[in-house]
């Protein structure tokens, strides 16, 4: 694609980048951007800037947040006892978009990936062992996607609260094979959450 504008064809390139959006896709948002009012395009960017500057992860549980605790766990009327262990971020926004659960989350920031390099240590595991520990959880749920990788992770998850006082559930499994939590439809992640059964007795099938 050739531009008689450098300038708007760096903007394309940048756009272009991101997930999902092809270069004619771009060429739109970019020939949008144009349209519009300086100051809208400056809120637009300022908006940007100050997300990619300022978003932070919750001291406790690893989502994004504003502040050194996320909404999520400083809200008193979320169950501290219930734990929602996911993969990342859009894990937490569609459970939550599901309005079954009422606990708290754990964000790991990935799963177990031995082929891209990725162990347990690279992930939030610590944390949520950290947690395990100060004796506030009574129960993990593994809301991890049915991939190979998630199935890995829920396993060496389950092996290293085996022995606490945690009671390990998995959701039932009403989610595609291969299939990611922020693909699945708001009422069958929500009845999968609901119907959560022990992690040893779905693990086995």
């Amino acid at each position: 694609m050739s531009l008689s504008s450098t300038l708007l064809e760096n903007a394309v390139d940048q756009l272009a980048t991101l997930p999902g959006i092809g270069r004619r896709t771009a060429m739109r948002l970019a020939l949008e951007l144009l349209r519009r009012e300086p100051q809208e395009v400056i809120r637009f960017s300022e908006a940007i800037r100050r997300m990619r500057d300022e978003v932070r992860f919750c001291d406790t549980c690893c989502n994004i947040s504003d502040e050194p605790r996320c909404s999520i766990c400083r809200d008193p009327n979320r169950d501290p006892s219930l734990v929602c262990v996911v993969e990342d971020i859009r894990d937490v926004i569609a459970i939550e978009n599901t309005r079954q659960f009422k606990g708290q989350y754990h964000v790991l920031g990935g799963v177990i990936s031995p082929m891209d390099g990725i162990g347990p240590e690279d992930l939030n595991t610590r944390q949520l062992m950290q947690r395990v520990e100060e004796g506030d959880i009574g129960e993990v749920i593994l809301a991890l996607g049915t991939t190979l990788e998630g199935d890995t992770t829920g396993f060496y998850l389950n092996r290293k609260l085996t022995g606490s006082k945690v009671r390990v559930t998995m959701l039932a499994r009403g989610l595609s094979v291969g299939g990611d939590l922020d693909q699945a439809d708001e009422l069958t992640l929500g009845r999968s959450i609901a119907d959560r059964k022990p992690y040893e007795q779905l693990a086995k099938r």
